[in-house]
């Protein structure tokens, strides 16, 4: 089943409505999927896909504990019977290239499931822009390297920070060698700070 921009952004108001957005913010997500929706519409993709998978990102942290939340919104998007694209963004937006020890905030619990499929799935293009997306963003788009700051600060450093913001920066020449520009020209707001 097709899940749309319109109907998770239905979704995310009912997760504010009911107070389930502690320590997570809606606007977050309306954050990510607007801006991968820009980058979508600058490599001829389809936008609704994009700004759809850059809001139900992160839903797991409204339908359950923020720890594990990529499980929990995967879990959740499946039971309501929409197709694997919408529930695998649950899963690969925390972790670049394949590998559950490149996230940000230390190393996850090992989950049989979670490592072997994000090991084993071939990225699309879609994910890797809500990827990079979700480092891009707070409330606000800001530059990659304002977000990670931000992630330290909040997260701390841990032994695989360093791998993290260096497989961010490839992330981010890989898209912007897809656009033949870099991406932050497509965010005015960036270009003035």
């Amino acid at each position: 089943m097709k899940l749309t921009s319109q109907k998770t952004l239905e979704m995310l108001e009912e997760i504010r409505k009911q107070g389930k957005s502690t320590g997570w913010t809606v606007e977050h997500s309306i954050c990510v999927g607007n801006t991968a929706g820009k980058i979508a519409e600058s490599l001829g993709l389809d936008v609704d896909k994009a700004k759809t998978l850059g809001y139900i990102h992160d839903i797991g942290k409204g339908v359950g504990e923020p720890h594990n939340h990529d499980i929990n919104g995967y879990k959740y998007i499946k039971e309501l019977g929409y197709d694997d694209e919408y529930a695998n963004i649950c899963l690969t937006h925390s972790y670049l290239n394949n590998d559950i020890y490149c996230t940000a905030g230390g190393f996850p619990e090992k989950i049989p499931f979670r490592v072997e499929f994000i090991k084993n799935h071939e990225y699309t293009i879609y994910e890797k822009i809500i990827n990079l997306c979700d480092l891009m963003c707070k409330q606000s788009t800001l530059t990659l390297e304002k977000r990670l700051i931000d992630l330290i600060l909040r997260k701390g450093v841990h032994e695989n920070t360093i791998y993290h913001i260096q497989e961010a920066q490839k992330l981010k020449k890989e898209i912007d060698e897809k656009l033949g520009f870099n991406v932050y020209k497509l965010f005015p707001n960036i270009l003035d700070n």
